[in-house]
């Protein structure tokens, strides 16, 4: 019997197509895997930014992963968006009894166009019942500075060598991993100088990121974490996966990076060169 390869992506809906369930089930897609999705709430947003959010019932979204996980039982998770504390306890319980073996945490908490997209009371909540189960999170600087409680960007506006930067950036990473978590991936694109993305936890490993000038990153973070996922679905190790998941994105920005929709910060071209569905034998 055939099988395709399923990953389901757990996040908020984007109306502007770009970014979060959208973004994810075009990239899972895109990379021959098999798309399934638990929408955890309704943005109303465009390339300009987000003006509202609506969450999902938290047992309407536990409800939505149990019926994948008992039927579709895909190979990898990925959490992206998730607004409040409730569902993230739903998540996180739900996803407890299953136990996945491929959980890819996108730590989403603030949109590229600068709204916030997770309430400040949930991340306690976060810290606590989602981050222990990680398989990896992917905080992006500003991100890993809530995290960890350290001043990231401070340091790289003040001019601190490298090397220094490199430390304050390998503590932070040791506070995170503290929560539990098995990996982390903090993404240096919004630092100066040369763009390294550092991986920590079971495996060390420093991605060098080759910089695209363009406007169109809306979906960016979104993106990659579901590349990941998707290429641990398919039976990458993680240090692979990272790097494949990278090398996506880069292409996809690059393929999107001349390419005009809407007045903001549009998306990447998730479709530059898309595989054929993959298909397993058992």
């Amino acid at each position: 019997m055939k099988h395709y390869i399923p990953v389901l992506t757990i996040a908020g809906s984007d109306s502007c197509g770009g970014a979060g369930i959208q973004a994810d089930i075009k990239t899972i897609s895109a990379l021959g895997c098999y798309a399934a999705s638990a929408i955890t709430s309704i943005t109303v947003q465009n390339t300009l930014g987000v003006t509202a959010v609506q969450s999902v019932e938290p047992d309407i979204v536990a409800r939505q992963i149990r019926a994948v996980m008992d039927d579709i039982k895909p190979k990898a998770v990925k959490v992206g968006m998730v607004n409040d504390a409730a569902t993230i306890r739903a998540i996180a319980s739900v996803l407890r009894e299953y136990a996945p073996d491929n959980l890819v945490v996108d730590t989403v908490m603030v949109a590229t166009a600068g709204s916030r997209l997770m309430q400040e009371d949930a991340l306690d909540t976060f810290r606590s019942e989602l981050m222990p189960m990680a398989t990896i999170l992917t905080p992006n600087i500003t991100e890993a500075e809530v995290l960890s409680g350290l001043e990231i960007k401070a340091a790289d506006i003040a001019g601190v060598p490298a090397n220094e930067l490199e430390k304050v950036i390998d503590e932070a990473a040791r506070i995170i991993l503290e929560s539990g978590c098995k990996s982390v991936l903090i993404k240096g694109g919004h630092l100066s100088g040369d763009k390294i993305d550092r991986l920590y936890g079971c495996e060390t490993h420093e991605y060098r990121c080759q910089s695209v000038q363009t406007a169109n990153t809306h979906g960016t973070g979104c993106t990659l974490s579901s590349a990941i996922a998707s290429y641990l679905a398919l039976g990458c190790q993680l240090t692979e996966a990272v790097g494949r998941a990278k090398d996506y994105v880069t292409r996809a920005l690059k393929a999107g990076a001349e390419v005009n929709i809407g007045e903001g910060s549009g998306p990447v071209n998730h479709f530059f060169c898309p595989e054929r569905q993959k298909l397993t034998q058992e």
